[in-house]
């Protein structure tokens, strides 16, 4: 992982600095090619590896910057330095100028610090959608940081032992969701969030807060502002170097895909992964768009052995445990797309987030509407009648009728998670009993509710968009891509994350988004003669790997999954009856039960490599 990573109000012998810094940076480096810039003073060390364009270090007096990403600055006089200079001078100029308040005049995908040495202050900050991971430990009096979690733990005053909540969080989320980390007494930093040492004493805040409005702009006005802006935003995304995109066949990804080949005016690269497997195969829309658009489309199809080969090289690239399984499939992208020379490829991840996109927000409105009718009438009339219907549990309509009822009463963002595995078995029948003890359960939908309530919205709509933002986006599909691209040796790019593009969409008015039941509806609306009227059309479709059919049909799947479990079983998180039992269920409904095998065998899998290193 390219990043940042290092330390103020050191603690360490002076002879250890050096050593120290050089650890924390070999965590970052999973692309032996990166460019380095390491600097070391008496108060703490610092250092960015990364591509020469994305990285910087600059030190003024007692002032030391350090940054990676590709940030924009709104303020002419600072774009003009870092044109001039780089972003760790311009960083440097901004703080003097405006302190930590630089970060309203900050754009782009970014993490950085900023220490002021003789003050022993510091500024950490990421960017406002959480492209670039940043994590931090407040030990002893320091203040330590890395864009990698593992390179927080080689500091000889931070801890290294894995957190059993965030085993447990992980298991429900299938990733680790922020503010925590896998690593006790780590946190890392939300979208848009900074920290800030002033007087030894750390504070977490965020320096943006999005605001959903709900004005009546008519739609034309909206769609002819969305395709100006989203065509900028992949404009901005080409910088000269070999570009290629992701293509799924989803809308987004057609979407960039298109507008890509647009702007660059001849055939571009676009990356497609296949399937032999019933149900998981996006190819054929892939092929459509890039017949529409004139695309230089490859695909690969992939294996159940290229799954069984890169798990544990998967697993290992991961900071912490990651159960997304279609990072194999982004890692066979990019990996495709590297062995062409590409560069750079552009991802579609967002648009969904952005613009209503995803099924659970036309879902949950229906079960919204039930709280339109007036609780009395509710409580006293429908209620009664609904749940004291004789036989009405054997009778399909009114036993529909009362899943209905119970599933609305229970409120958002909870009841996006009824469904969720960890709330469908007793959690005594799953977890050993000193682990259950050791965490507490309620704090993965504390997690959840926490977004949700924060955020500045009057509909439910924008207010799951937003808890997305966090822990579909941030959380989980960018961490995937951002490693599975720098694993394969490629930088991604999400134009649909431009900060333009993001403020756009808060001005959309829900209903637009959503329309009835309608998903993305301004977002289609806008691009009706642009796509295939086949992608426009076709209904959502998640990416998915068939691991739970695969595992049936190939042995050296199966035996590595069963390893892993075996060897999971023995660590005190699972009790070994459950492991054993979600064996027996899983050869009758493989793609179900397939999910959680999969998020089990990466944590053991994570925990190995971790144990190796």
């Amino acid at each position: 992982m390219s990043g940042i990573c290092g330390w103020i109000n050191n603690r360490l012998p002076p002879q250890d600095m050096e050593e120290t810094l050089e650890k924390m940076s070999r965590q970052l480096c999973i692309n032996p090619t990166h460019n380095s810039k390491k600097t070391v003073h008496a108060a703490g060390g610092f250092a960015a590896l990364g591509l020469p364009t994305q990285i910087g270090s600059y030190t003024n007096g007692s002032i030391v910057t350090v940054f990676h990403g590709r940030p924009r600055w709104t303020l002419p006089d600072l774009a003009r330095a870092a044109e001039r200079h780089d972003h760790a001078y311009a960083l440097c100029e901004a703080y003097a100028k405006h302190g930590a308040g630089l970060l309203q005049h900050l754009h782009g995908s970014f993490s950085l610090a900023i220490v002021d040495i003789e003050k022993r202050n510091a500024l950490l900050a990421i960017d406002r959608m959480g492209i670039s991971p940043l994590y931090y430990s407040s030990r002893n009096g320091q203040l330590i940081f890395g864009s990698d979690a593992r390179s927080v733990t080689v500091h000889p005053d931070a801890l290294s032992q894995v957190d059993n909540q965030a085993i447990f969080d992980y298991l429900y989320f299938h990733m680790v969701p922020s503010p925590r980390s896998v690593f006790a007494g780590q946190e890392k930093l939300l979208p848009g969030q900074c920290v800030m040492l002033k007087d030894r004493n750390v504070e977490a805040t965020f320096y943006w807060k999005p605001v959903f409005s709900e004005n009546k702009t008519p739609v034309g006005q909206l769609a002819t502002a969305f395709r100006e802006k989203l065509t900028a935003a992949v404009s901005s995304s080409l910088d000269g170097s070999k570009t290629g995109a992701f293509l799924s066949g989803g809308t987004d990804s057609s979407t960039v895909s298109g507008l890509f080949r647009k702007i660059a005016g001849e055939p571009v690269d676009t990356y497609s992964i296949g399937f032999q497997a019933d149900g998981f195969d996006e190819t054929e829309f892939a092929r459509i768009a890039a017949k529409h658009f004139s695309l230089r489309a490859h695909e690969y199809y992939m294996t159940p052995q290229d799954v069984a080969e890169a798990i544990p090289q998967i697993a290992r690239a991961y900071d912490e445990p990651f159960g997304n399984a279609s990072a194999v499939a982004a890692f066979f992208c990019a990996k495709q797309a590297r062995a062409d020379g590409i560069e750079t490829l552009l991802a579609g991840d967002g648009g969904d987030e952005l613009f209503g996109g995803n099924v659970r927000y036309a879902k949950q409105k229906v079960f919204e509407f039930y709280h339109l009718v007036p609780g009395a009438l509710r409580r006293s009339m429908i209620e009664p009648a609904v749940f004291g219907f004789p036989l009405g549990a054997k009778i399909l309509p009114v036993a529909k009728a009362q899943s209905y009822i119970r599933q609305a009463r229970i409120p958002l963002p909870g009841r996006l998670e009824t469904y969720n595995f960890l709330n469908r078995f007793p959690l005594a029948d799953i977890f050993a009993e000193e682990f259950l003890a050791s965490v507490d359960i309620e704090a993965p939908s504390m997690n959840s509710d926490e977004v949700y309530r924060r955020a500045e919205a009057a509909t439910s709509v924008n207010r799951m968009l937003f808890m997305d933002w966090k822990l579909t986006l941030a959380d989980n599909d960018l961490r995937k891509v951002n490693r599975m691209c720098e694993l394969a040796g490629v930088e991604a790019r999400y134009p649909m994350l431009d900060d333009d593009l993001v403020a756009f969409s808060t001005e959309v008015p829900s209903c637009l988004k959503v329309k009835g039941l309608k998903l993305r509806y301004l977002f289609k609306e806008a691009l009706k003669d642009f796509l295939p009227q086949e992608i426009i059309k076709k209904s959502k479709h998640g990416f998915g790997l068939p691991f739970g059919i695969w595992m049936n049909e190939y042995k050296p799947l199966m035996e590595i999954s069963h390893e892993s479990l075996s060897r999971l079983s023995k660590r005190g998180y699972i009790k070994p009856a459950f492991i054993e039992s979600l064996l027996a269920e899983y050869r009758e409904f493989p793609s179900y039960y397939g999910v959680m095998i999969w998020v089990l065998v990466m944590l053991e899998q994570w925990l190995s490599a971790k144990n190796a290193q």
